[in-house]
């Protein structure tokens, strides 16, 4: 199974997208700063996921969520789960 998520960071509230096979030890990865384009930002918190059978599906949705307009759209969708009031 191939994941494509959504990160928070907590310093700022700034949304990160990617993909991978293991959700759980990418989480691992970016809060332990082993991510270059996501250390400065950390701690990071899971907002959203989505499951592929294909790698293919999943790097296209992966690049497509990466857009201004389709993240504003992801960023609107899941407003609640983004809120720090729980």
């Amino acid at each position: 199974m191939f994941y494509v998520y959504v990160l928070k960071s907590e310093k700022n509230d700034d949304l990160y997208v990617g993909y991978t096979e293991d959700l759980r030890q990418r989480l691992k990865t970016h809060n332990q700063g082993k991510v270059k384009s996501t250390r400065g930002l950390r701690h990071w918190t899971l907002a959203y996921y989505e499951g592929y059978k294909n790698k293919l599906d999943a790097t296209r949705r992966e690049k497509q969520l990466k857009q201004h307009k389709p993240k504003l759209d992801l960023r609107e969708q899941i407003r609640f789960s983004l809120s720090n009031d729980l």
